[in-house]
């Protein structure tokens, strides 16, 4: 049986680290865009018409890389949520039982 172990804030730390990638992934595919754009009189007939698609599909790829991102994102912030509310059950649980039981009648007793 394979054991999970990680901190309470693992999946927390995780999801702020993928948000802020997905801001760098943003910024750099702009700057990608930008760096391309004194090449955009260089090329001719299918290097153009590949050069022009990438130009005009930049805005929608980048659209499309936050958006996955983003859902990836939400499932991390919801397995944080379902952890730490599975984990607060297991204590109450855990709580509730060891109240209810009689630790006094598995005491070894000497005669």
């Amino acid at each position: 049986m394979s054991r999970w172990d990680f901190g309470d804030q693992t999946l927390t730390t995780l999801a702020r680290s993928t948000s802020g990638a997905t801001d760098e992934l943003s910024n750099l595919i702009t700057q990608l865009i930008q760096a391309a754009e004194p090449l955009s009189g260089k090329f001719n007939g299918a290097g153009k018409a590949a050069f022009d698609s990438f130009k005009a599909r930049a805005d929608g790829i980048t659209a499309d890389l936050n958006s996955g991102l983003g859902r990836v994102n939400e499932g991390q912030y919801g397995m944080q949520s379902a952890f730490s509310s599975g984990n607060q059950n297991m204590a109450d649980d855990a709580n509730r039982n060891m109240s209810a039981a009689n630790f006094d009648a598995a005491k070894f007793r000497t005669a």
